[in-house]
């Protein structure tokens, strides 16, 4: 868990015998090394060579979007050792369609003795220069309850989340039936049928991750055999050859069975047709996987691992009879109105397909230490901007702290919001209108890049 200092630049001297640096090619084996101990479940004498092996394939393999230097170091100067590391990883989002640029940052950790001394928030202070840099508008992490609001960020976004279900729901075949779906590896020969089926699925969300050609081909062949953020690619079709669709999920059981991630078909297939036969694969790799691995805890379940909303949900509710509600994303905004006014069209559209059609009028939002100003003209969104209540001025609605980013991500509705904070509140009918049609609860799936 040492790096070379030679010639290497200094960001920034600490005191106390502690250097801010990046990283560079040939770091991967020690921090490689570092966060497989910092982050495994298994102590720190017990590394988890999964996590090694990720950290390993963003510094030393190349990747679409994640350079060699793009990870921050707060080591000793006098050994090299490392204490603390962030990295930023930097992809594209949409929401609606509207592409954004989003940094997210991963793999924060500090060894035990370090900790307590502010160090992740200076790594952040850096990582959030960098994202500024490179012009991407929001910042994205999952992590820990509470301790990324921290450096400020909201629990905003829909994170997983899903579906369970167990072999004595299983969907059956009939006696002498043979599987109707075949699923076979993919190649990069698949990429355009994926990228096509991937942007179907896109319509279903209010937010999702934009996956072009190179981050398709990374995840088929870019990543070493170990790492814990490589997914196996399948692709679905009928024993004639014809596609149907895809699935992605781990190549290694997690805990009691098999999570799929990604399932997803072309226009005009039937979900009836093909989900019984991907539960059956489900099943059946899982226990495979947990004979590989020799689990302690052997396979009981699959998982259908897509957020809030999916098609498959409601058609079979008796074969996925566990629920499991989505955990969160931490978003942050560091300028909100430049954010609003990038995806303007998609909330002028909101208006233009609503009962409010061609809306005319102001509405105020306070966040009672700051605040923003939309105006609505005819339906067009011609001013954004910030906005300050004041004691004789506090707006038509209000938020506290950042939960206003909750309505934003469609990760929760006003009225939601105003059951949860007694400090959420609106002035009139129209503003609660106006807030619902813009900004509307809707599922989101970022299916991340790593």
């Amino acid at each position: 868990m040492h790096i070379d200092m030679k010639n290497r630049p200094v960001l920034r001297d600490l005191g106390n015998g502690l250097l801010l640096c990046r990283t560079r090619a040939g770091d991967g084996d020690a921090v490689g090394e570092f966060n497989g101990r910092i982050h495994s479940d298994f102590g720190f004498d017990q590394p988890d060579l999964r996590v090694a092996a990720w950290t390993r394939d963003l510094i030393d393999r190349p990747h679409p979007s994640f350079h060699p230097d793009d990870c921050t170091l707060l080591v000793e100067a006098s050994s090299g050792k490392i204490v603390s590391s962030v990295n930023l990883i930097s992809q594209t989002w949409a929401y609606e369609g509207i592409p954004f640029g989003v940094g997210r940052p991963e793999l924060v950790g500090t060894l035990p003795e370090y900790r307590n001394r502010g160090l992740v928030r200076v790594q952040f202070d850096e990582v959030h220069r960098w994202s500024a840099e490179r012009g991407e508008l929001v910042q994205g992490i999952t992590g820990i309850p509470y301790y990324y609001r921290l450096f400020g960020y909201e629990m905003g976004l829909e994170l997983s989340g899903g579906r369970i279900g167990y072999e004595a729901q299983l969907p059956k075949l009939k006696e002498g039936e043979g599987e109707p779906v075949v699923v076979r590896a993919a190649t990069e020969a698949d990429i355009p049928f994926l990228m096509e089926v991937y942007a179907h699925a896109c319509t279903r969300r209010l937010i999702a991750c934009v996956r072009d050609e190179a981050l398709w081909r990374y995840e088929l062949s870019g990543q070493s055999p170990q790492n814990c953020e490589r997914h196996e690619i399948r692709i679905l079709q009928r024993p004639d050859g014809e596609t149907l669709g895809y699935l992605t999920h781990p190549w290694y059981g997690w805990k009691s069975g098999l999570n799929c991630h990604q399932y997803e078909l072309k226009p005009g297939v039937s979900w009836l047709e093909t989900t019984p036969g991907v539960m059956r694969y489900l099943w059946a790799t899982g226990g495979s996987y947990a004979q590989q691995d020799n689990q302690a805890q052997p396979r009981t379940s699959f998982g259908m691992w897509f957020g809030s909303q999916h098609p498959c949900y409601d058609l079979f509710r008796n074969a996925l009879p566990d629920r499991r509600d989505p955990y969160a994303w931490y978003i942050r905004v560091p300028d909100l109105p430049e954010f609003l006014r990038r995806i303007a069209p998609a909330l002028e559209r909101h208006v233009a397909e609503s009962d409010i059609v061609g809306h005319s009028g102001e509405l105020k939002l306070s966040f009672y230490r700051s605040g923003l100003r939309l105006v609505l003209e005819r339906g067009r969104l011609t001013t954004i901007e910030a906005w300050q209540p004041t004691p004789a001025d506090g707006g038509q609605a209000a938020f506290p702290d950042l939960s206003f980013l909750q309505l934003v991500f469609g990760y929760r509705s006003f009225d939601a919001l105003e059951q949860s904070y007694a400090d959420c509140w609106c002035t009139s009918d129209e503003a609660r209108a106006v807030l619902g049609i813009l900004f509307p609860q809707k599922a989101s799936s970022v299916a991340m890049v790593n």
